[in-house]
């Protein structure tokens, strides 16, 4: 059979593929790499910088002094968490701004994770201040805090807006949990979600209005509110006008729906011009065929993007997924992006390893078009359940560029394992390193559900890949 001579199905007993050894250089990546590198370095002392600036301003405007008394220590240190939520909420913004010197530098995943950190440290720190500036102000007497939290709302500048906001913010959070993300919708997340704006938006200007802190100095004036003019400039600039730009140029439309596999469709995409994307990225799409466009799916590429057209596949889960099997030909199509670093430009060794689960096989597939390597230099271990996507396409790959496909059938065998049943008893570790002997030198791209990306880590962990040659994207919000 055709399928056979060019891909085996691998048991505990299949030897590793054969391929020319090449020896590695670094690829055209290693310095766009480098430099993601030293913004996340920088990305990180800014923030550490930031916060130990405020923390200075507060201790120099007597914030040790207060310590001495109750009443006063809880005011002044309710002032302190105010202030570092403050900024912590502001820098959750700007991580949900789509800035693109973060997103290349960080990647749709890892970013996510940061994102989350920051969430919900900010927001314990809000509910901290909240607590301690109302248990303060009532003179350290807990019985009198309900009392005073309501004088401080209805009487000072700006409490009314921060007691809106802060609602706004709690139902983002609780909506966070995974718990509850596992019982919505992503279409009912995602617009739960956009409240954190407008709570970030009426939380923090009655700081701005009244607080000492704020307007001790003309430095620290200045200081808060360039952080957030910066901060609401670019909202307004890489979620709002550049979308609404680059839609208006690229001209997005809708050429052809084909059925891939039961449950999951190929959307071929037309453009006037050439979107700026790379193989493996992916963008936010809102389809303008009735209900729903105006929230914006993110789908990755599944084939390096041409001079005039893109390909997403898409598995249907949701609303907004299933509505896709109805597109017509012609329908206008609003994109955001290109986002995410699982492309070229994370790649630090000329040789590849590309792990995919089910549909996260979408990516490695436009991946492994669009990357630059020669024969060997690339395998696909791809795990599915069911009829594999893709057959022929990476069939075609491997006849004509020599990528090495490595099909692993089955439900996940085991709690912890990511390989699948049909794949022979030895160990997740064993076989990984049986089929890649030289795993540890490569640049390793996985997609896949976030838990089996997990176990994919840890394996490609234990094998010798270091974090830094590890690019992931899991699916989840």
């Amino acid at each position: 059979m055709r399928r056979a001579r060019l891909v085996a199905v691998l048991t505990e007993s299949v030897p590793a593929p054969a391929g020319p050894v090449v020896r590695a250089t670094a690829p055209s990546g290693t310095r766009r790499a480098r430099l993601d590198a030293g913004v996340r370095l920088g990305a990180a002392v800014s923030l550490w910088a930031g916060l130990l600036l405020v923390a200075y301003w507060w201790a120099t405007g007597g914030g040790f002094q207060d310590l001495g008394s109750w009443a006063d220590g809880l005011t002044s240190t309710g002032r302190l968490t105010g202030l570092l939520a403050s900024l912590l909420l502001l820098v959750q913004v700007l991580l949900m701004a789509r800035v693109p010197v973060l997103e290349h530098a960080f990647g749709q995943d890892r970013l996510a994770r940061v994102h989350r950190l920051v969430g919900f440290s900010s927001f314990t720190l809000m509910l901290a201040h909240i607590g301690l500036i109302t248990w303060g102000y009532a003179a350290g007497e807990l019985r009198a805090t309900p009392g005073e939290l309501w004088d401080l709302t209805v009487s000072y500048p700006g409490m009314l807006l921060a007691a809106a906001g802060t609602g706004c913010l709690v139902m983002v959070v609780v909506t966070s949990v995974k718990a509850a993300r596992r019982r919505l919708r992503y279409e009912s997340w995602h617009l739960l979600h956009l409240y954190a704006y407008l709570g970030v938006g009426l939380a923090l200007p009655h700081q701005l209005w009244t607080g000492q802190d704020f307007l001790a100095s003309p430095a620290r004036t200045v200081f808060w509110w360039g952080l957030y003019a910066v901060t609401a400039a670019a909202v307004l600039v890489w979620r709002v006008a550049l979308p609404l730009l680059r839609s208006a140029r690229y001209g997005v439309r809708v050429g052809s729906v084909v059925p891939e596999a039961d449950g999951v469709v190929s959307v071929q995409l037309t453009t006037r011009r050439p979107v700026p994307a790379e193989a493996g990225q992916w963008l936010g799409f809102r389809f303008l065929a009735g209900a729903g466009w105006t929230r914006a799916h993110p789908y990755s590429l599944s084939a390096a993007p041409g001079p005039h057209d893109l390909r997403i596949t898409v598995q249907e889960v949701g609303d907004g997924s299933a509505a896709l099997r109805g597109l017509r030909p012609g329908t206008r199509v609003l994109v955001e992006g290109p986002y995410g670093r699982l492309s070229g430009r994370a790649r630090t060794r000329r040789r590849v390893a590309l792990i995919g689960a089910g549909v996260g096989v979408t990516p490695l597939r436009a991946l492994a078009e669009g990357l630059d390597y020669a024969p060997g230099e690339a395998v696909l271990l791809y795990r599915y359940s069911g009829a594999p996507l893709f057959q022929r396409e990476f069939e075609t790959l491997a006849a004509q560029r020599g990528l090495q496909v490595l099909w692993l059938p089955g439900h996940r065998r085991a709690p912890g394992s990511w390989l699948g049943d049909g794949v022979g008893a030895a160990s997740d570790l064993g076989a990984l390193t049986w089929w890649v002997p030289d795993i540890a030198d490569r640049d390793v791209y996985v997609c896949g559900p976030e838990p089996w990306a997990d176990d994919v880590r840890r394996t490609t962990g234990a094998a010798g890949v270091p974090a830094d040659r590890f690019h992931v994207e899991s699916f989840g919000w």
